[in-house]
């Protein structure tokens, strides 16, 4: 795992994964905007959908924050465009094949289901302000009411 556990103040892990198209996306190109990266365990599953068509729904709103937002799951690029196009998503979706970022941000965690136990993705959000030092933590998140939390937060600042 990482060496220490992602806390608001501190500054976010730097990473660069591919988006949807295939192009790199990094954290030092995001500096100087408030950037949300939602993590997600898998490409159109249901809690997954509601949670990504939440978000497009408040796009418009994240707008006027100024607020970028990037999907991140483990699936790749090729899941992700099929997702964006089957669910009109207007933001990016990052994938991150080999959990690398996932595990630096902390959200590739061991779960279990049906008494089986596997690595996953917590389902999380993380708030990066524009200096790059995490704003906000929201762990262990619901996919119907997050994005209106997420809006309310930043809205609130």
């Amino acid at each position: 795992m990482h060496p220490q556990p992602l806390s608001v103040g501190s500054p976010a892990p730097n990473f660069t994964l591919p988006n949807q198209d295939g192009q790199p996306v990094s954290l030092a190109s995001l500096r100087g905007n408030t950037v949300i990266l939602y993590f997600y365990p898998k490409d159109d599953t249901s809690g997954c959908t509601t949670e990504a068509c939440g978000f497009r729904d408040r796009f418009p709103q994240f707008q006027k924050l100024k607020a970028l937002i990037y999907g991140v799951s483990p699936d790749s690029p090729a899941s992700h465009r099929k997702f964006i196009a089957k669910h009109n998503l207007p933001f990016p979706l990052l994938s991150d094949e080999s959990q690398d970022m996932l595990q630096s941000y902390g959200v590739w965690v061991e779960k279990s289901m049906y008494g089986r136990k596997y690595m996953g993705v917590e389902r999380s959000t993380v708030i990066i302000d524009p200096d790059g030092r995490v704003g906000h933590i929201f762990r262990k998140v619901k996919p119907a009411d997050h994005p209106a939390e997420v809006e309310a937060f930043l809205s609130s600042r």
